[in-house]
């Protein structure tokens, strides 16, 4: 089951919100995956999906960058080890 744009909670000092971030797709509960079209990617969106993948309670996560020439230059496997 793939969710796209999945509501993440943020619970912090004692206040909720529902909504406090949104990753692209969760596949099977398990994957997060975040999509990108920027020149490179850098450390923002290193610390945006370790981000996601500790709200969500994911162990991987993928970075895809489609504004390459080979896609294979713009994936980037992540894992956290929280």
């Amino acid at each position: 089951m793939v969710e796209k744009q999945k509501a993440l909670p943020l619970i912090y000092e004692e206040v909720k919100l529902d909504c406090g971030y949104r990753a692209d797709f969760v596949v099977e509960g398990k994957v997060v995956i975040e999509i990108k079209s920027v020149e490179s990617l850098n450390d923002v969106h290193l610390a945006q999906i370790l981000t996601y993948l500790k709200l969500s309670e994911c162990k991987v996560g993928l970075l895809i960058n489609f504004n390459v020439v080979k896609l294979v230059d713009g994936l980037r496997r992540v894992v956290d080890k929280f």
